[in-house]
């Protein structure tokens, strides 16, 4: 590291260049390639996944996308000649479009059910000849601009479905401004210079611009979901801006104590930038542990957020050192200049309110362990009503035309409409279809269900379908409830003696299919992400009980984290203020969600723990090393952790609900980590534990590995620093062990 710092001190005009050449040169191929975002569900096993692989043998007209045109009349009916002329004319113009395979118009005689008892809403069904993400999305906003330009007097023309959504779909918004303007403010409260402050906001761009210009040439190789983009902004945006804030932060400190700016370089490289590339790595272990889902609709998302994060490090660790090497003793103040100038360097020793603060826990640890415990467990508590599912149509902004759609279906038909089941089955035999008729007539007659479509027979008479409407919305838990009936109860007992096998599809079905995998497999990504970064701390911090102490305090943080969303996005607390109406929680949202917080959580630990490390190699006293460590990176780790929370919760400013259920849930997993768990509960604990904390089996202490976060001059340099004077004069002796005397501080 001190190798690579230097070198890129002293060619920073070429590092500086390099850099440049590589932001303008991936993104003007990522510009004219374009980018080929999709979202692809694929559920091998699932009953929804069969029904699918059925419609696209058997019923190949019907096995692309489907759309709806909703037609409500302000006034009079929609029979009244001049309301019907124009929704007539509206939908001819339809069906000559691209990819519109057929438009069933609800004026054709052979219509029925497409009109509301009243005659002042109707729909026309728009079968598309592929799936949505298969569809320019140019063809699908010239679909519902086409119906759209009839909506006038007394005609209301609304769109819904899945591919009208897909259209609709930002992938970008301004408010990631916001988050970043609020991030320049703290940095220059924390810094007090102007030059200083730009440098993480510098490195954090550059490397997100580069990374997204990547992950749309990735999205050309592999399949990237929609939000991915903005998911991966969310990520390297916050992630980015800290790591350069703590190297930053490293070399403004070594500037005050009289270094060189190339040797304040080389030290805070060789420190925090250890630090940087420790916490970069467990992030991207976080998010590629996705990977042990086994579920491809996540790899996308993975991969692209892991490549922005892997870019936020290169540019932590090269790019920032060449500008200090422009910038040099300009990034502390003026103040700071003058009185380095006048006074000399100082030594950097703890005073304020990070030492007394740390000094306070020491005094009485169990109290602010059990306080600090405490409250995360009652935020935490929420977590246990965790209803998985997917949010529908209606969640979504007034000012999109899905969502009035939406509510004109569920106005004139009823909540169901809006998610309907669709039942295939493959047709052996005449017994077979008379079965299916007489499953069909049960299904009638099953609580919960409005309605069901008569049967129709594939064009080869060897499958046939109805689509069933439930009573209730697609995201309602009465709905999810009747899907596991029909299935488990209702279906059996009526094909019952019979070869026939129906299937429950349609994407109602597919998203509960969807949940039912991610919470099967959840234990087991858990242990994965949780296993792996347990194994990195101990190679790294050569001790137990810390690895496993952080594990626990991450888990603790994410389930505060679920709590809270819960509390809002499920019960409804506080929906108004953020623009959000009750519903489930995102099926892929604890998955997706615990990997990045559980990355973003090892960071503070290693930040932390790795300057207590120091202390604690040089010092051997375990009281010390914990109020010293918490004393020096208690200012950072705040400053850090407001840094990310304002970035994060500039997120959800947003439409879309699911980016609003990101942005808030990292945001106060984030602020409950860096205010509560990392300047409370983890050095109330680490000096419950004394000594403790540093034990490490000799045999395993052998075997693993030797990896030091900590170089070891500066840990012999830390050895003849002086302690500060309450440090000094209350040292507990059963808290120290002898310092080794050895070539190798690590050891």
């Amino acid at each position: 590291m001190a190798t690579m710092a230097r070198w890129s001190f002293q060619h920073r005009r070429l590092v500086l260049m390099l850099w440049i050449g590589l932001l303008l040169g991936v993104g003007a191929i990522s510009a004219s390639a374009g980018t080929n975002y999709r979202s692809i569900f694929s559920l091998p096993g699932t009953d929804s996944q069969r029904a699918i692989d059925l419609l696209g043998r058997e019923f190949p007209a019907v096995s692309g996308e489907n759309a709806s045109i909703i037609l409500h009349a302000r006034s009079g009916t929609l029979r009244d000649p001049q309301v019907q002329a124009a929704a007539t004319a509206m939908l001819d113009k339809v069906g000559r479009l691209p990819h519109v395979a057929e438009v069933t118009s609800p004026y054709s005689p052979d219509a029925t059910g497409q009109f509301s008892k009243d005659d002042r809403t109707a729909f026309a069904s728009v079968a598309l000849d592929k799936l949505a993400n298969e569809i320019p999305k140019g063809d699908i906003v010239a679909l519902v601009d086409t119906a759209r330009a009839a909506d006038a007097g007394s005609l209301q023309v609304e769109l819904s479905g899945n591919a009208i959504s897909v259209a609709e779909q930002e992938l970008g918004s301004s408010s990631e401004l916001v988050g970043i303007a609020a991030a320049a403010v703290i940095l220059f409260i924390a810094f007090g210079s102007l030059l200083a402050m730009t440098l993480p906001l510098i490195t954090a761009i550059v490397a997100l611009g580069v990374g997204l210009s990547g992950i749309g040439l990735l999205s050309h190789a592999m399949n990237i979901a929609e939000f991915g983009p903005t998911l991966a902004t969310l990520i390297g945006l916050g992630v980015g801006i800290d790591y350069a804030l703590f190297i930053v932060n490293r070399y403004r400190t070594a500037l005050r104590a009289g270094r060189s700016p190339q040797e304040a370089t080389v030290t805070a490289v060789n420190t925090s930038g250890r630090a940087v590339v420790f916490a970069g790595i467990t992030v991207c272990i976080a998010l590629l542990g996705m990977y042990a889902l086994r579920v491809s609709f996540l790899y996308g998302v993975a991969v692209s957020s892991a490549l922005v994060v892997a870019l936020t490090m290169a540019t932590a660790i090269t790019l920032l050192p060449a500008l200090f090497g422009f910038f040099g003793l300009r990034l502390l103040s003026r103040s700071e200049r003058a009185k380095l100038a006048a006074s000399g360097p100082e030594p950097e020793i703890p005073s304020g309110f990070w030492w007394r603060w740390a000094r306070r826990i020491d005094r009485r640890p169990a109290l602010f362990a059990a306080v600090a415990a405490g409250l995360i467990v009652i935020m935490a508590l929420p977590v246990f009503s965790l209803r998985l599912g997917a949010s529908d149509q209606g969640n979504g902004s007034q000012d999109k035309t899905s969502k009035r759609g939406y509510d004109l279906l569920a106005q004139g038909f009823g909540a169901g409409f809006n998610g309907p089941f669709v039942l295939t089955a493959e047709i052996g035999s005449p017994a077979d279809l008379s079965t299916f008729e007489s499953v069909v007539d049960k299904l009638r007659d099953t609580p919960g269900v409005e309605s069901v479509s008569p049967p129709r027979e594939s064009p080869n008479h060897r499958a046939a379908i109805v689509t069933l409407y439930p009573t209730t919305g697609p995201q309602d838990a009465q709905t999810s409830k009747l899907l596991d009936r029909l299935r488990d109860e209702v279906i059996p007992a009526a094909t019952k003696g019979s070869p026939l096998v129906v299937y429950v599809g349609g994407i109602t079905a597919i998203f509960d299919d969807f949940s039912d995998v991610l919470a099967s497999k959840l234990l087991l990504f858990i242990a994965v992400v949780v296993g792996l970064a347990f194994l990195l701390l101990v190679v790294v911090f050569r001790s137990l009980v810390i690895p496993l102490m952080a594990s626990v305090m991450n888990l603790l943080a994410v389930a505060a984290s679920f709590g809270i969303i819960v509390a809002i996005f499920q019960w409804g607390w506080l929906s108004d203020v953020i623009g959000v109406q009750r519903g489930p929680v995102e099926s892929f949202l604890p998955v997706m969600l615990f990997s990045i917080l559980f990355g973003l959580s090892m960071d503070y630990e290693v930040f932390l723990v790795s300057r207590m490390h120091e202390e604690w190699l040089a010092r051997r006293d375990n009281r010390i090393a914990v109020s010293l460590g918490q004393a020096e990176t208690g200012r950072v780790i705040v400053a850090a952790g407001a840094i990310m929370t304002l970035v994060f919760a500039s997120f959800v400013l947003g439409d879309e609900r699911v980016i609003k259920m990101f942005g808030l849930g990292l945001a106060l997993a984030v602020l409950i980590d860096a205010f509560v768990i990392r300047t409370v509960l983890v050095p109330a604990l680490m000096h419950l534990c004394g000594t403790g904390n540093w034990w490490l089996p000799s045999w395993l202490d052998r075997v693993l590995p030797r990896v030091s976060v900590e170089p070891a001059e500066e840990i012999e340099e830390i050895r003849h620093t002086p302690l500060p004077q309450q440090a000094a004069t209350g040292v507990h002796q059963q808290n120290r062990v002898p310092v080794p005397q050895s070539d190798d501080p690590t050891r």
